[in-house]
């Protein structure tokens, strides 16, 4: 097991890995189906699936669920093993020992929780009503894994702590993209998903004879203790003929109100159904209920069989909605067939980025990581092009054309944004515009956190800002930067949303009247540096001026004597006592959001040259980088858990810190840059269940694997540029839409090889420590040449390093 004490000390990569995920241990060639549930077989994903183990994440505080999915798809059918407590965000954790049931919504390395939407949990015997708790054997509903594996050895003593390769080794569990299955002992059922984009289906093989029912519960969701249900009004089942049930339900969690329905159909009637509100079963022949808790069970022929199969479609419009959703896309009671399709997407999506690498770890480490960055955001539009906007209201898209949700903006605009402008181009003007649609509809204006139709307010800054900014700025269309204009020039200028009052009013926000002020004045600098883009290229000077010069307040909370970014006062002092560790200059108050003073100060992405200024030059700065990584790595008591990865005091398990290895290339010392990079790549991630370094957050801690192994990083999207770090793949070949390929490779590369010694592009010396989007995307080959030791020459010179504030460096 990947430790947390490891990824706190940063220390050198591990060589221990286990087959978790590739499932490489199972016989070979087996593609579509599989062996007889009987006997226990498994399946064994061919080609480049073989290399994506989705339980990454799925232990320590990654929060990942490994259920079946499509790329960006609305359903995420997966299991639920706790639905209460921080790392039960996904609905999933590794350490947990047994399974509440199969719900079809589910989030991806969040910090907050929502959604496990509409619970399915196949049973025999009595119907049983409450989970129980996730230790608990024997009473409720839950049931544990199989614990033995297919050639019938028991597992270890302490499987079900999450050591490393357990999952897949031990136990009936097993899973890749697309599909997921399970043995589950309670009754001997094995449970097998697989989904398209807004139905999944499931099949249930019931080994034993005897009552059998499938229970459907739509109290089921994120709670915030064990023995709650999720908060649920206006909860409605439907029961149609004696095979179907449909309904909805409106949900008061993170993402507060969101609506969402459901249609379900089983494979052969069910000889009863049986309603329940308030865990009371309702009348014999009630055909219809209405709730804040309402459960279904599903009677089946204890004569037959045959598996069962039980399909369900969802849809943030109407029943009907969901109704078509389903039988639009899983028309037939064909589970392989729709199983070989979501193989066949997986493949083709994840097939768009090849990789070479001697190391099968890292082959699976990004492999692993791909995928997670197609995990989000997701489909949220109907089949007919309705979806439910940020308005309440019903709308319908273009033809042609999806809605997404599932934005973790905070997050994902450092790295996962950029890198669908390289390989995902064909989708980013539906995701753009997307956001530009929210902005519009949404009553509070440019969007934060979209969750369903819901803005959830989370986290700081507004930095949808940045993700379109960054689109325009690269050229794409389809997106209609003037109708988001006013809705993004109104934050930035006129809006009284968390601190930017003052910001506009002093320069900064003063941390004695508003929480996380100093890491909200930084953050708005760099929405501001956005918004100026928009209007420059909207045309719009006047705006873009004053922008790009308020994008500098940063100045304004930063202390020269201290060299650290640290909490202003309403009266313009310096707040006492000061600690650059601590999160906040009292027990009363935080001043930095997920971060301290340390990693505040590195903050600046968009002007780092005068920023280099603030410590008396380029030396100063540098000299105040290496004291950020070699620090000592205190954490305080009272700082959130999310703070982790640490390497001095770089908090690296959280996305504050994601660009700040890649800053040494603006102070010339390149071969800094790629030292730390190598460090990060080696040590920070495994193709393992604790194999991350903090919360998966939708993509963003993948993507930046995922662009640092081949050597690339947006440091400032709205630039355009990708500073080179340390690749660590033999070759990667970039598949950058219009048939263009980008391919990058390395010479002289391995394990203590990290630095750059010479670039070239398209078979030209390239001495710069930086390279264009425009170029990229041109396609083309790109050339590292690596070695053990640092050529301090390479990226060295002022003209070399990367432009800032579109300035090059100063001489």
């Amino acid at each position: 097991m990947v430790t947390r004490r490891r990824f706190l000390q940063g220390m050198a990569a591990a060589t221990a890995v286990g087959q978790l995920g590739s499932l490489s241990a199972m016989a070979a060639g087996v593609k579509h189906g599989l062996e007889s549930p009987a006997t226990g077989g498994g399946t064994a994903p061919a080609g480049i699936l073989q290399y994506v183990d989705v339980f990454v994440g799925t232990g320590g505080h990654g929060h990942t669920y490994p259920g079946a999915t499509r790329p960006f798809g609305m359903v995420q059918l997966s299991p639920d093993t706790y639905n209460a407590q921080w790392d039960g965000s996904s609905g999933y954790h590794q350490g947990d020992g047994s399974i509440m049931g199969f719900s079809h919504t589910h989030l991806s390395g969040t910090g907050a929780a929502d959604m496990l939407d509409f619970l399915v949990m196949p049973s025999m015997g009595a119907v049983l009503l409450q989970p129980g708790d996730r230790d608990y054997d024997g009473v409720n509903y839950v049931s544990r894994f199989d614990a033995k594996k297919p050639g019938g050895e028991k597992a270890p003593k302490g499987y079900k702590t999450g050591v490393k390769g357990y999952r897949s080794h031990y136990t009936g569990e097993q899973a890749h993209p697309g599909y997921y299955r399970v043995k589950l002992t309670k009754h001997d059922i094995l449970a097998e998903l697989t989904a398209t984009l807004r139905a999944g289906i499931h099949r249930y093989t019931f080994s034993k004879a005897g009552d059998s029912h499938i229970l459907l519960d739509l109290a089921h969701g994120y709670s915030d203790s064990p023995k709650e249900n999720c908060r649920v009004t206006d909860g409605e089942i439907r029961v149609v003929g004696n095979d179907t049930l449909v309904g909805g339900r409106r949900v008061w969690q993170w993402a507060s109100g969101r609506v969402i329905y459901f249609a379900m159909k089983l494979s052969r009637p069910a000889s009863s159904v049986t309603l329940y509100a308030d865990d009371k079963a309702l009348p014999a022949g009630t055909a219809d209920a209405k709730g804040n808790n309402l459960k279904a069970a599903l009677h089946l022929d204890k004569a037959n069989s045959e598996p069962l199969l039980v399909k369900v479609g969802i849809s943030g419009v109407d029943i009907e909605g969901a109704m078509r959703n389903l039988d639009s896309e899983i028309p037939a009671w064909d589970f392989d067939g729709v199983r070989a399709a979501a193989e066949a997407e997986w493949t083709q999506e994840l097939s768009k980025i090849q990789v070479d690498s001697d190391s099968d770890k890292i082959k699976r480490t990004f492999y692993s990581s791909l995928y997670h960055t197609m995990l989000a955001p997701t489909v949220f539009s109907d089949s007919d092009g309705r979806y439910r906007g940020m308005d309440k209201a019903v709308h319908t898209l273009p033809e042609g054309r999806h809605n997404y949700s599932t934005y973790s903006l905070w997050d994902t605009y450092r790295a996962a944004h950029p890198l669908y402008t390289l390989y995902q181009p064909d989708r980013v003007p539906d995701l753009v515009d997307g956001i530009v649609r929210l902005a519009v509809e949404s009553p509070s204006g440019a969007p934060v956190w979209p969750l369903q139709g819901i803005e959830t307010v989370c986290m700081i800054g507004y930095h949808s800002a940045v993700v379109v900014a960054e689109a325009q700025a690269k050229g794409f269309t389809g997106i209609d930067y003037q109708k988001g204009w006013p809705v993004f020039r109104r934050r930035a200028m006129q809006d009284d949303y968390f601190g930017l009052t003052y910001y506009r009013a002093k320069g900064y926000i003063p941390s004695d009247k508003e929480g996380e002020a100093v890491s909200k004045t930084l953050e708005y600098a760099y929405d501001d540096w956005a918004v100026a883009s928009m209007a420059e290229h909207l045309g719009h000077a006047d705006e873009a001026k004053a922008l790009r010069a308020r994008s500098q307040n940063y100045r304004n909370v930063f202390d020269k004597d201290t060299q650290f970014m640290r909490p202003k006062g309403d009266d313009g002092q310096w707040l006492q006592p000061f600690d650059p560790i601590a999160i906040g200059h009292s027990d009363k108050w935080r001043d930095f959001t997920e971060s301290n003073a340390w990693q505040a100060t590195f903050l600046n992405q968009h002007d780092v040259y005068n920023y280099m200024d603030l410590f008396g030059g380029v030396q100063g700065f540098e000299a105040k980088l290496d004291g950020l990584f070699n620090a000592d790595s205190t954490i305080p008591d009272n700082a959130p858990p999310d703070i982790a990865g640490m390497v001095g005091q770089c908090a690296f398990g959280n996305e504050p810190c994601h660009h700040m290895p890649y800053l040494y290339a603006y102070t010339g010392s390149h071969h800094k840059t790629a030292a730390r990079v190598r460090q990060m790549l080696e040590t920070m991630y495994l193709p393992e269940p604790d194999g991350l370094p903090g919360n998966e957050d939708c993509g963003q801690m993948s993507a930046w694997y995922v662009m640092s192994a081949m050597g690339l990083y947006a440091v400032d999207p709205v630039s355009t540029n990708y500073v080179f770090g340390s690749p660590i793949l033999e070759r990667a070949q970039v598949q950058v839409g219009g048939g263009k390929v980008l391919t990058v490779e390395t010479k002289g590369n391995g394990h203590g090889k990290p630095y750059i010694q010479s670039v070239t592009w398209n078979g030209q010396p390239w001495t710069k420590s930086w390279i264009s989007h425009k170029d990229l995307n041109a396609g083309g080959t790109l050339v590292f040449t690596m070695g053990e030791q640092p050529n301090e020459a390479f990226g060295k010179a002022p003209e070399d390093r990367p432009p800032s504030f579109g300035a090059q460096a100063k001489a």
